[in-house]
């Protein structure tokens, strides 16, 4: 990351997460269990790989194979899930989710969701939500306050789902649990013209294998798709995937070089139903795919939409100037691009009623 070159209003936001997050790092650390873990060691060797990463242009997933043990990867994990947790937790104190919303969690045959209705929304239409975090971390808690917002904005009930975490679960455990609720949702009654789905990040991903998983097993697809920030190429990373890292606060030094890796445990990348720029797209629901020039995952998003409009679906890709990585909810509450971008989503969405 390039400091110089990112706005000082998004600077100043990522600064004050991370700095809460640090002090959820500290916190995990003081646990009895993670006493004994050299984390100064273990952090620098993954600075250092995160740096030779990107020092070297190492653009195939197969290079990031075998630099993490199994066990450095799970306890990671269980850290940054810890500590991101930790600074949600935060930012809900400072921004409380709305008295008039309610959050239901409930189980979806073995699935853990969470029911999110403001009283704005109509009951018998579902955003079905795949929240983001690498694969490897979210919750349906990390990301309430932005599909909440997100509920509003489309007036739709939310339902965002707890899915299965790597490494401790790798693929294709988090698209099992996605299309398992989809269809959840069908045998409740919805019907799939009522239902849109949505996902930021690595939930733009399983938001698109999930549509490539249902419409390959002949399953009504929903009304459409929101992708916000979308991992497509797990397979590798192009030229942009490098230059871009110098404006992409959010992902550049976090050492996600690991996380795919973790997330695939030996799948094959090119898998279409892990990186969905190489299925064939036809057929698919209409989609709004949102993405920052200067973000990392920038040139996977257009790839996708140009792929998908070659292949028919209905497509409408938004780029924005200056924004981190899903900017909608790092944003939420400070970047005027947040709250345009979200009502841009809500159009969308209203849209397809229409």
């Amino acid at each position: 990351m390039n400091r110089s070159k990112i706005r000082p209003d998004v600077l100043r936001i990522v600064d004050e997460l991370l700095e809460c997050q640090m002090k959820g790092v500290f916190e995990f650390l003081e646990r009895e269990e993670n006493r004994g873990v050299d984390f100064q060691s273990l952090w620098g060797k993954v600075m250092g790989l995160n740096e030779v990463h990107f020092r070297e242009r190492r653009g195939r997933t197969e290079d990031s194979y075998g630099l993490l043990t199994d066990e450095e990867m799970r306890f990671l994990a269980k850290l940054l899930r810890f500590s991101f947790e930790y600074a949600v937790n935060i930012e809900q104190e400072r921004f409380p989710v709305p008295e008039d919303a309610e959050i239901k969690v409930v189980d979806v045959g073995g699935v853990p969701a969470e029911w999110q209705t403001t009283p704005s929304v109509r009951r018998d239409r579902v955003l079905l939500y795949f929240h983001g975090g690498g694969f490897i971390m979210g919750s349906p808690n990390s990301h309430r306050l932005l599909t909440v917002v997100l509920g509003e904005a489309t007036e739709m009930r939310v339902l965002s789902v707890d899915y299965r975490l790597a490494p401790e679960h790798p693929y294709p455990a988090a698209l099992e649990d996605c299309t398992a609720v989809y269809n959840w949702l069908l045998s409740t009654g919805i019907p799939p013209k009522n239902i849109v789905v949505a996902g930021d990040s690595a939930g733009a991903n399983l938001t698109l294998t999930t549509l490539i998983k249902l419409r390959d097993n002949r399953i009504p697809l929903p009304a459409g798709a929101v992708c916000l920030s979308p991992p497509t190429d797990l397979a590798g990373a192009d030229e942009s995937f490098f230059e871009n890292a110098e404006t992409d606060p959010v992902l550049a030094d976090v050492g996600l070089f690991w996380w795919i890796p973790a997330y695939l445990a030996g799948a094959d990348p090119h898998d279409p139903l892990v990186s969905p720029v190489y299925a064939d797209l036809r057929g698919l629901p209409p989609m709004l795919i949102h993405v920052s020039k200067c973000e990392m995952l920038c040139s996977a998003s257009t790839r996708l939409a140009e792929r998908a409009k070659a292949a028919g679906v209905p497509v409408i890709l938004e780029t924005w100037k200056d924004m981190p990585h899903v900017w909608h909810a790092f944003g939420l509450y400070d970047l005027i691009e947040s709250k345009e971008a979200i009502a841009r989503i809500g159009e969308f969405v209203k849209s397809l009623f229409n």
